[in-house]
């Protein structure tokens, strides 16, 4: 992923889908992400502040599994961190909702 520059976040997006183009990759993210989302608010709630850190854990644990073993690719976030998120959101909700084969 590094080395790639997108201009516009549409571009990022069809790339970041094609990165993902395997079904067990975008249900290890999405079961990463709803678990570390799970465990923040978790956190929150019980005011256990300094183990936030800590619900990064399942989604990037799970995310990676799914590049390295299952995808053999390198995971967007190294390059694009703030796009990376904002589309594995955006995958999680496609992919829940049933409508990724369509975007």
């Amino acid at each position: 992923m590094k080395g790639h520059e997108f201009k516009t976040y549409g571009d990022f997006w069809s790339h970041y889908l094609g990165e993902h183009s395997r079904p067990a990759t975008r249900w290890l993210h999405t079961v990463g992400t709803l678990a570390s989302v799970a465990l923040i608010v978790y956190l929150v709630a019980t005011r256990r502040w300094l183990w936030l850190p800590v619900a990064l854990v399942p989604g990037y644990g799970l995310s990676w599994i799914g590049h390295f073993f299952v995808e053999r690719n390198t995971p967007a976030t190294f390059g694009h961190p703030l796009w990376s998120m904002i589309s594995d959101f955006k995958m999680v909700a496609l992919t829940l909702t049933g409508q990724l084969g369509r975007k």
